[in-house]
């Protein structure tokens, strides 16, 4: 092959490189921002359910009032760890920045037992509501309480599965573009989450054991 024509591929070939750099970008821009859009539709579902649990927190029918059930100190707990997840999750997007694909699965997996124990102690929590009488169809009240936090509650698990499928798409794959754009998606999912339980921490469980 001539010099000449050397020269004339590369030339032809950086254009085409960038071209698929800058169009990978771009497709991993536009489903951020869709993802976006998706998380202000889950704040209008979520808002609806704040909003329920705010008109119908008195009406106990002569039942047990939020004071009456809830222990503060176990949902304490709950809030450290599901905190402490995002701060685990924050240093698998640094790890992810840096190109290492070890350190991202093993925050991961600390992501990931930190939120299975949240959703392990609500789901406890909720049990021994129900086993004491204080289950969703005994007043209005815990019908909008059962609502509001299982929601959430659904939300961090479908999260954990997620974070199951990311650790395995970046064992078989590595840290493509296509996973750092899931990654990012799901960072904003969890710390979403974080978010919606501060409000519900304060919310539901200060308040309500005034």
């Amino acid at each position: 092959m001539s010099t000449k024509s050397l020269i004339t591929n590369n030339v032809t070939q950086k254009p085409i490189s960038v071209h698929k750099h800058d169009k990978h970008h771009e497709t991993g821009s536009t489903k951020i921002f869709g993802f976006w859009i998706y998380l202000m539709s889950d704040c209008i579902l979520f808002s609806a359910l704040f909003a329920t649990y705010a008109v119908l927190v008195n009406s106990t029918a002569v039942g047990p009032e939020g004071k009456d059930i809830f222990n503060l100190p176990f949902v304490l707990v709950e809030t450290f760890l599901l905190l402490f997840s995002s701060m685990t999750y924050g240093f698998a997007i640094l790890a992810m920045n840096q190109g290492q694909k070890k350190p991202v699965n093993i925050w991961l997996s600390l992501t990931f037992l930190l939120g299975l124990s949240f959703v392990s102690m609500e789901i406890f929590e909720f049990h021994e509501l129900i086993r004491e009488g204080s289950g969703p169809d005994r007043s209005a009240f815990l019908s909008s309480f059962f609502a509001l936090v299982g929601t959430h509650g659904l939300h961090v698990a479908l999260g954990l599965i997620w974070i199951i499928v990311m650790i395995v798409q970046i064992s078989q794959r590595g840290l493509n573009s296509i996973n750092q754009t899931r990654l990012m998606c799901l960072s904003l999912f969890w710390h979403f989450l974080d978010v919606i339980w501060i409000c519900v921490f304060t919310i539901v469980y200060l308040l309500g054991a005034m």
